[in-house]
């Protein structure tokens, strides 16, 4: 009886894992910093006036 498969596919899932325990943080940091981006160009947009005042 061969354990061979067994000890394959256990580390294919334990590098999956670490993997995903890698990409993960950066697509949400990515995605956070992206939202900051828009939300400070929609403030400075909402800040500049559009008419001349004295």
């Amino acid at each position: 009886m061969s354990y061979q498969n067994y000890v394959i596919a256990a580390y294919t899932v334990f590098v999956v894992v670490l993997l995903w325990d890698l990409i993960a943080p950066r697509i949400q940091i990515r995605q956070q910093l992206r939202a900051a981006k828009l939300r400070a160009t929609r403030e400075a947009a909402r800040t500049t006036p559009s008419e001349l005042t004295r």
